[in-house]
């Protein structure tokens, strides 16, 4: 028997199959071959067709079943995870009212600034541990001020992974990990902030049903089944935020030990087992997978919007024929980029540096000296640099770095980009040849074996490599105060 995994980012879906009983990964496959676009009706924001994503699903598995040869009737439960602050909304057909406001929209900021304003600092500190920021709540006070129609049609909100699983079940539910990601959950009540909608004159029902991260949540229907080739009642145990399920693939789960990403954007989540937060600006802290009010667990998630997506970008305006390509007329750069400078935020505000939208930009080119090569290890480095600068945020808040674990993918297959930032932050980082997908899909495995079993199963199966801080620091770290003395500037 198998478990499949999806995991559905703002760029594909990646759908694994693993063994129900080992967690050992049979494949993983990515649909579809080429990016998902976003959409920017106008600047600052971000859309997607809901509709896209359940395509992919549907194509994701039927792929996944064919290239393997397992039978549908061999799969014993679907897990999920999902780009987080995702605003879906359904109407009383079930059918969604818009495109899908994603996270890295910005067009709520306001909104978000006037509702702390409204609610107050001491109110947001110690009920959501955030502020409203640009995230799912703010977006859908959005459409309620600017698209007050498409407003009324709607019957109830979902996030992105939400999405996903009512198509498979036909039932709308969510999780407390969940509404606390769209900032939407009172920490100190252990419940939905129902309040919060109140303030904004929104009707309690608009929030789904809620259903443990863990466990049983719903079985496919039939229209889910027609769609995807799975048979009718086949389960979903498990859903979370793609930052907090990295965090679950990776084994961290308590304070100590760091989970980052380097796709689209670059995102560092540590653990705290404590209620109380000071930064609220530029971090937030969301419910963990593995809190319970006994075993108090708050993920702790700073987002760099603009991380892979600059190196994506990059690659398109190059002559090269890739990645590896890229990382090796970087190698050939020496530290520092012979002074070139480059700024990594182009992906919208960024909530590190206060919801400012500075944009990307290199700096201090000379065009007698720099070439493809000073471009791509100017790109890799302003990210490692924003990482950097993330996390001496996150450690002045009390978030310790020991170890940083990441996914060998996207950013981390360059000894460039983990040298630099292994080198800066004194840390070691451990790589696991692992991806989300089949971490949503092993979280099945919980429901019959446990957490503490299911981890313990995992344990070492994935280990890759560790990378060490360069012997030689001083480079870097020059390079480095340059990078943040020219983005204090900017800043002021």
């Amino acid at each position: 028997m198998y478990f499949i995994g999806y995991d559905l980012g703002s760029s594909s879906l990646k759908t694994a199959l693993v063994d129900s009983e080992t967690g050992e990964t049979i494949t993983v496959i990515k649909t579809p071959a080429e990016e998902l676009a976003i959409d920017a009706p106008q600047a600052g924001w971000a859309e997607q067709d809901p509709e896209l994503w359940w395509k992919c699903i549907c194509e994701g598995t039927h792929e996944l079943l064919s290239k393997t040869g397992v039978t549908p009737e061999a799969i014993a439960g679907i897990g999920i995870a999902y780009q987080m602050h995702g605003l879906v909304t359904l109407d009383a057909a079930g059918h969604s009212v818009r495109p899908a406001i994603i996270w890295c929209d910005s067009r709520a900021i306001s909104i978000g600034d006037q509702s702390l304003e409204e609610l107050g600092e001491t109110r947001c500190q110690t009920h959501l541990l955030n502020v409203p920021g640009n995230f799912t709540a703010s977006k859908l006070r959005w459409m309620q001020l600017e698209e007050p129609e498409a407003f009324e049609k709607t019957q109830t909100f979902l996030l992105p992974g939400d999405y996903i699983a009512y198509r498979l079940t036909g039932k709308p539910q969510t999780t407390a990990s969940g509404l606390s990601e769209g900032i939407l959950w009172d920490f100190q009540k252990g419940e939905p902030a129902y309040w919060l909608l109140e303030h904004w004159g929104m009707p309690d029902s608009l929030v789904p049903e809620i259903v443990p991260t863990f466990g049983y949540q719903a079985g496919v229907n039939k229209a889910g089944a027609l769609a995807t080739g799975l048979p009718e009642g086949t389960p979903v145990f498990y859903r979370a935020g793609d930052q907090p399920n990295n965090a679950f693939t990776l084994n961290v789960l308590e304070p100590g030990i760091v989970a980052a990403t380097g796709g689209t954007s670059g995102v560092l989540y540590g653990i705290t087992d404590s209620p109380e937060v000071t930064e609220l600006r530029r971090f937030n802290h969301f419910l963990h997978v593995n809190h319970t009010p006994e075993h108090f667990r708050i993920g702790q998630l700073l987002c760099i919007n603009g991380a892979g997506s600059l190196y994506r970008w990059l690659k398109d305006q190059l002559d090269v024929s890739g990645y590896d390509h890229m990382n090796a007329l970087a190698r050939e750069i020496p530290v520092g980029s012979d002074g070139l400078v480059c700024f990594p935020f182009g992906n919208g505000a960024e909530r590190m540096l206060e919801n400012k939208s500075i944009g990307a930009s290199f700096s201090g080119l000379e065009f007698n000296r720099h070439h493809k090569g000073h471009l791509c290890r100017a790109a890799l480095e302003g990210i490692a640099f924003a990482f950097r600068y993330g996390m001496e945020l996150m450690e002045a808040s009390g978030v310790p770095f020991k170890t940083i674990r990441a996914g060998n993918d996207n950013l981390f297959q360059s000894d460039i980009f983990t040298t630099t930032l292994a080198t800066l932050g004194q840390t070691t980082i451990e790589l696991f040849q692992i991806t989300g997908a089949v971490g949503a899909a092993r979280a099945c495995m919980v429901e019959q074996l446990g957490l503490e079993e299911t981890i313990k199963r995992a344990a070492g199966r994935d280990y890759l490599a560790t990378v060490l801080p360069a012997r030689e620091g001083a480079a870097y770290q020059k390079a480095y105060l340059k990078w943040k003395i020219e983005l204090q500037k900017t800043l002021n």
